[in-house]
């Protein structure tokens, strides 16, 4: 081991944010009260846990900053997150985007002066009085639940706040910051409480690095499906319809007809059939499934009908699972697969609502499996090579994987659940993928695989799930006759590829960020005339071209062509093609990419080959 001092330079020369003694995280200023022979780790920015660090220390100092400027404002909590930090306050008025550079200001003096943290720890009525004596009630309802006897407190330059820690040595460490926005938050989330503000805000060692993360929020804004949703006429929400209930345009609506086209078809190639499966179903079927149970939070209210109570559907597993009940099953006859598009609903929060990313209605590419114990581990390979096939074929090729284990709160045996996680990682481990464990975020059901995709900004989205369920089988008592004339209960998978087409496609519209490939593109070819003498001409290739299956649009429209074309290219619409005069004589149409870049000529013949090549290899 180091000497201290040693050991305080070497944790200087590596710019650690803090320190782990013994496997603990702990501020770097608890070193010279420790033995010198305990482990001591420095905790760089550069870690996940460092950057958690140094962010809930940037918090600290904006509530500072805000008690500062408005000594009436009550603190709550501020914690790092993964894309920065935030801070909740109770204040009479709202604060305005003038107030945040103001914060920013007086955040900059609080840097400059590098006060440092220090911590104090203190009994539970000690920590009450004081913060009773500073009027900050929320942070004595925090307190009052505490277990422990003791709490600890940061303190800077004067102020203090209710932490566990550990902190920035200083307030001088932190280097570049800034306050992005302002949002409404409910006390604890609950909206039965009181509506706070929240104030996010981004910190980086560097300005280099924080413009960079800058830069790449504007990027995000850019790509913003909400708004490509509306400038491409693609999709809508309407409060007269009710929040989080999308209606599809005639755009959007030919991007899912082409996604759900290509769905339905690779299904009937890998051997699913295909299932519908009404909107409602009697209360008893949720009962028997379990989600009155352990899901209710999510599902609406029942409606009656003719006396009986109905339940719009969260799920469609119990629907397939009654499919299967129709008839007699043998081991011949598995695996057997079902696969449906159905719709769901499910009850979100208005707060957390999100475009096409978080919804209420929304359709699940949903598949079930129902296999024998001996088949399980193949089913799960098929599945993992289905997902990735489609996932790719829609342009993503990085993934983040999970292996999700047994929560809390669960059904079935403890050695169903074994046997589920076991099948699982065994079907990861064969075709070779990379994992993390997801410690506790199995369904309630079962254990399952979740594949996340990155997309060409490097975010992750949750899309396609494999589960296994023992549960389901048993409370429906679904069997087959076995090669021994015996009744035996099968295993049923769960699976999803996109998980839900509005998130999907909201994630495709940020991914190519509105310009979709051509196989996906709603109208994909423009054709343009320079004058009406071009019109007819124009109008025969048109035709011609939706004929064959092309989705071509015809601009006739008594304006130049540069504005056509403008106009095109802000449709992001694949190709344009141009005809006038020169094109009729020789027979053949200039064809212009929405990037700018002229290609051709081609005659009639080429252009549809061309095409045809484009879209069949879905580049």
């Amino acid at each position: 081991m180091h000497e201290v001092s040693e050991l305080d330079k070497h944790l200087k020369r590596l710019k650690a944010v803090a320190v782990k003694i013994d496997g603990r995280s702990c501020d770097i200023s608890s070193i010279p009260s420790v033995d010198n022979d305990l482990l001591v780790e420095p905790i760089s920015f550069d870690s996940d846990e460092g950057k958690e660090i140094f962010r809930h220390s940037t918090s600290h100092i904006m509530a500072h900053a805000v008690k500062r400027l408005f000594p009436e404002a009550k603190v709550t909590i501020g914690p790092a997150i993964q894309d920065g930090f935030y801070y909740d306050f109770d204040l009479s008025r709202a604060f305005t985007p003038e107030d945040l550079l103001a914060i920013e200001k007086e955040m900059e003096a609080l840097i400059s002066k590098n006060s440092p943290f220090f911590r104090k720890v203190m009994s539970k009525d000690e920590a009450i009085s004081l913060f009773e004596s500073m009027g900050e009630t929320y942070k004595v309802e925090l307190i009052r639940e505490i277990t422990d006897d003791t709490v600890s407190v940061y303190e800077e330059d004067g102020f203090m706040d209710l932490c566990r820690g550990p902190h920035l040595p200083s307030t001088g460490s932190i280097a570049a910051f800034k306050l992005l926005s302002i949002a409404g938050a409910y006390w604890r989330g609950d909206e039965k409480n009181k509506m706070l503000q929240r104030i996010y805000g981004i910190s980086f060692t560097n300005s280099k690095d924080l413009k960079k993360y800058l830069d790449f929020l504007e990027e995000v804004k850019k790509r913003d499906h909400r708004r490509l949703g509306r400038e491409l006429d693609l999709f809508s929400i309407n409060d007269e319809i009710g929040p989080g209930l999308i209606l599809w345009h005639p755009n959007g609506a030919m991007i899912r007809k082409t996604i759900e086209d290509f769905w339905r078809n690779e299904h009937l190639k890998a051997g699913y059939k295909l299932l519908f499966s009404p909107h409602v179903a009697k209360l008893d079927l949720w009962k028997t499934s379990g989600h009155l149970d352990f899901y209710s939070e999510n599902m609406y209210s029942p409606m009656e009908v003719e006396g009986y109570p109905y339940e719009i559907k969260p799920m469609n597993c119990p629907f397939h699972i009654h499919v299967y009940k129709s008839s007699l099953r043998s081991y011949r006859d598995f695996p057997i697969r079902y696969a449906e598009l159905g719709t769901v609903y499910r009850y979100e929060r208005s707060g957390v609502l999100h475009g096409l990313l978080r919804v209420r209605g929304f359709t699940q590419d949903d598949a079930h499996i129902f296999a024998r114990e001996d088949q399980i581990e193949v089913e799960i390979e098929k599945c993992l090579e289905f997902i990735l096939f489609i996932l790719r074929t829609f342009g993503f090729e990085e993934f983040d994987t999970y292996l999700s284990t047994r929560p809390e709160k669960y059904v079935g045996s403890d050695d169903h659940w074994d046997k589920s996680t076991a099948a699982l990682e065994g079907a990861l481990k064969a075709k070779g993928l990379a994992y993390k464990v997801d410690e506790g975020g199995g369904a309630f059901y079962g254990p399952k695989i979740d594949i996340k995709v990155k997309d060409v900004l490097g975010r992750s989205w949750q899309c396609s799930t494999i589960q296994v369920d023992f549960n389901l089988p048993e409370r429906f008592d679904i069997s087959y006759r076995g090669s021994d004339g015996r009744e035996h209960r099968p295993i049923m998978v769960h699976r999803a590829l996109m998980g839900s087409l509005e998130r999907f496609f909201g994630i495709l519209i940020e991914h190519y960020a509105g310009a979709f490939p051509l196989w996906l593109a709603p109208v994909q070819l423009s054709v343009l005339t320079i004058s009406e003498n071009n019109d007819a001409y124009a109008q025969n290739l048109t035709s011609m071209l939706v004929q064959q299956d092309i989705r071509a649009e015809l601009d006739t429209d008594n304006e130049k062509i540069g504005n056509k074309i403008r106009k095109s290219s802000i449709r992001k619409i694949p190709y344009s093609v141009i005809i006038g005069d020169k094109e009729m004589a020789e027979d053949k149409v200039s064809v212009r990419r929405r990037n700018g870049v002229n290609i051709g000529p081609f005659t009639t013949d080429e252009l549809l080959s061309f095409l045809r090549e484009e879209i069949n290899t879905r580049r």
